[in-house]
């Protein structure tokens, strides 16, 4: 795949996001009016509208899928060969979306044990694995937006992604160069 179909991918898939989310929010103004969600479920506390998805959803789309992009087109750069969606990226993004919808959808139907191992989960495979890349964020965040809108779980995407980058970018790699050091002795 060359570097102008993954552009022209971009372009479709951000569209198909926009496209989505306005079609989400016209549901939900045609059913009852477009939901707003309090912070930390809490009614006392300011709420935020579903309305800001039509905004943010389409941009957090562009801005990921580009960085999915320049990964792949880096990776054809160094291996000389066409990039194309790879096995990793896609499973990132299927993984996280599953984990995203079965996180609202347990949060949906009141079942708060379910919830509540899941998430810890999320935080758990962080530690384990690379969920800090673009396609895991976007996968969390459209897997949740239905049901809490699109600020919610970017916010928390946002968290996940952040330990897990602070794990495998940081204390890994000071752990792999304290363990040489150590089988050198």
């Amino acid at each position: 795949m060359g570097e102008q179909q993954l552009s022209r991918m971009r372009v479709c898939l951000t569209g198909v996001v926009f496209l989505a989310e306005w079609a989400h929010l016209i549901w939900e103004h045609l059913h009852g009016g477009v939901v707003r969600h309090h912070i930390l479920h809490r009614p006392e506390l300011p709420a935020i509208s579903n309305w800001w998805g039509a905004l943010l959803l389409p941009a957090l789309a562009w801005f990921l899928l580009g960085r999915i992009h320049r990964r792949m087109v880096s990776r054809a750069d160094q291996d000389r060969v066409p990039s194309k969606p790879t096995v990793g990226v896609i499973v990132g993004f299927v993984g996280a979306l599953t984990c995203g919808i079965l996180l609202a959808a347990s949060f949906t139907y009141h079942y708060d044990a379910l919830a509540s191992y899941l998430f810890q989960g999320a935080l758990l495979l962080a530690l384990l694995l690379p969920v800090y890349r673009a396609e895991c964020v976007l996968g969390f965040v459209l897997g949740m937006t239905p049901t809490f809108g699109a600020l919610l779980p970017t916010a928390v995407g946002s968290l996940i992604a952040a330990l897990s980058a602070v794990m495998h970018l940081a204390v890994r790699p000071v752990f792999a160069r304290l363990r040489t050091r150590l089988s050198r002795r």
